[in-house]
């Protein structure tokens, strides 16, 4: 009778196992052959550095053409931008989503939930018409804009599951004290979403982060790039330097991985907040 039983206790730390060597062996292919010469990458990529080199790091560092050092810029400007925008409104929107009731909005929410359903490639020639209509295309602002109307919709889903944890009425008492609505919203409602605002900056920011397709065609090749379109643009058509490919891949990962490390206490509280009250 026991044998089911003792079969399921073993899937599912045999499944949790093979998830994470699918999860660390991309990991573990870029760290081994970002400390290893060119002739070593290819005819051992799995291989482990023997002996270890820094030559890969300090060639992307040092390039004549900054191509990661203006990356870095670039990825920076637009992610830290796009994010703190996109919280500061969604959590207004989601706010006031939340708290409102009636069937327009509902009928906002569902029309917000439906832009989570739209690939990013489906839209990208209609963002790339409105930009250049406003002036916008090969630019930074451009590029962010494109980012804010995209990912608005996830954030303001995450803030308003929040928004209905909190009790009504702290406002109802910042109220009674004269603070008005938006007073009251940034200084009492604000400050006890932070598990949601971190839940959002990092989803949002490993997403911008990693974009490549958007900066690609946005920005395009003459007017900018980021880190990870900095990764294609080093490939050649006839040639590639994969330790280079690889030195790139791995300090285009640090930033995001620090910033992920800086708020994951905060995230799982973000992710759960919203799912003990309808």
């Amino acid at each position: 009778m026991n044998r089911p039983h003792q079969a399921r206790t073993w899937l599912r730390p045999a499944g949790a196992l093979l998830a994470g060597i699918l999860f660390f062996l991309p990991i573990y292919v870029v760290l081994v052959n970002v400390f290893k010469d060119g002739s070593s990458i290819v005819s051992d990529p799995l291989g482990l550095p023997s002996p270890p080199t820094l030559d890969n790091l300090q060639s992307v560092l040092s390039r004549p053409d900054h191509l990661f050092w203006y990356g870095l810029i670039n990825s920076t400007e637009v992610t830290v931008i796009s994010i703190l925008i996109i919280t500061a409104i969604s959590a207004m929107l989601g706010h006031y989503l939340a708290r409102t009731t009636g069937i327009v909005s509902k009928a906002a929410m569902v029309v917000l939930l439906c832009g989570l359903m739209v690939p990013p490639a489906v839209i990208l020639t209609p963002i790339t018409e409105v930009l250049r209509a406003l002036g916008l295309m090969s630019s930074v602002p451009g590029l962010v804009l494109a980012y804010i109307g995209y990912y608005m919709p996830f954030g303001v889903f995450v803030f308003a599951g929040f928004a209905k944890t909190i009790p009504r009425e702290l406002e109802e008492a910042a109220a009674i004290d004269g603070a008005g609505a938006f007073r009251a919203f940034w200084q009492v409602v604000f400050p006890l979403m932070r598990p949601a605002s971190a839940s959002v900056l990092i989803f949002l920011g490993v997403w911008i982060w990693n974009d490549f397709l958007n900066p690609l065609i946005i920005l395009g090749p003459a007017d900018g790039t980021t880190v990870t379109a900095g990764i294609y643009r080093a490939i050649g058509e006839h040639q590639a330097d994969y330790g280079s490919v690889f030195a790139l891949m791995f300090l285009a990962t640090l930033p995001i991985l620090i910033f992920y490390l800086a708020f994951q206490k905060q995230f799982v509280k973000g992710l759960t907040g919203g799912a003990t009250k309808g």
